[in-house]
């Protein structure tokens, strides 16, 4: 008869399941085994322990964990706890039980069907609102914290299976009054960068809104705005290059729903929507609620995976 092997103990959390693995950090599905929250499950995320010596990255996967614990928002992934088992830097986040966008977004590709539009919609409002409250937001004293996330893209974007919609990863949000570093370093996935992002520019939220508007256009054209094969035909598409208009990548989008989002892809960041109520508010009138919730979007998703 064989026994059932431990799972592995990170500090007081038990390693259930690796859940993602990149150049920066690895998550972890955990679960709490001591102390006031044990038998919650959880996102265990880890500083690559590679990096345990590299004072940048330490400084951002901090920076994340102050910024997180700060933002209490029902779209926003919460940060539990943050500490140091050895010389491993870890968060404890909320568990998301579903999918990223990204891999929800694989999938109609790979099958060849767009997610309707009120649902396309859904998703990206509610990721406004995260960002609205994230860049209003203030800390215990009061003063405005000034945040700008930086990376606003499908891989940071949680679909859970009851269809709420989670901004995650404030790993690289520039805090201008928590010591941000004023735009000389550029993070962020290159295909989602705002063009000032890309020449040192001044971060605004308005870099969050073309992040948002980008995730808008691939959700309903099932293909980014921005292509290149290597870094520097990105950096040229991103700058320069023609976004291919979105009527004629998709039929059936309402009338006037492809001006709004050329708006918000202007390349001059004052042309854009200037906050992201704003642009909410702008697709409002395009999104039909009844149709484009939580438990449409919840659905929709199950099918695609058949969960």
């Amino acid at each position: 008869m064989s026994v059932a092997k431990a799972a592995p103990r990170f500090g007081r959390f038990e390693i259930l399941q690796l859940l993602g693995r990149g150049g920066m950090a690895e998550v972890y599905k955990a679960r709490i085994v001591e102390g006031n929250r044990a038998g919650q499950v959880i996102a265990l995320k880890r500083l690559a322990p590679k990096l345990a010596a590299d004072s940048e990255a330490v400084d951002l996967f901090t920076v994340e964990a102050d910024v997180s614990r700060l933002l209490k928002h029902p779209n926003i992934v919460e940060v539990l706890e943050a500490g140091v088992v050895g010389e491993m830097y870890y968060l404890a986040m909320e568990y998301v039980d579903g999918r990223d966008l990204g891999m929800v977004l694989t999938r109609c590709r790979e099958r060849k069907i767009f997610l309707p539009v009120p649902f396309a919609l859904y998703i990206v409002r509610r990721v406004l609102d995260a960002l609205a409250y994230a860049h209003e937001a203030r800390g215990p004293t009061g003063l405005h914290l000034n945040i700008v996330h930086c990376d606003v893209s499908p891989s940071n974007l949680f679909i859970s299976r009851l269809g709420e919609i989670k901004l995650g990863d404030f790993g690289i949000a520039k805090v201008r009054s928590m010591g941000g570093d004023g735009g000389e370093t550029l993070w962020g996935k290159l295909a989602y960068l705002a063009p000032e992002q890309l020449d040192r520019g001044p971060l605004t939220p308005r870099v969050d809104l073309w992040g948002a508007a980008l995730v808008l256009y691939e959700i309903l054209g099932n293909q980014r705005a921005f292509q290149g094969t290597n870094t520097e035909q990105l950096q040229h598409a991103v700058r320069h290059g023609e976004i291919k208009p979105l009527e004629e990548v998709r039929k059936d989008l309402p009338s006037g729903l492809a001006h709004v989002l050329r708006r918000a892809l202007n390349r001059d960041p004052d042309k854009r929507y200037q906050s992201a109520a704003e642009f909410s508010d702008a697709l409002k009138p395009f999104h039909d609620e009844m149709v484009g919730e939580a438990l449409g979007i919840a659905s929709v998703v199950r099918g695609l995976f058949k969960q």
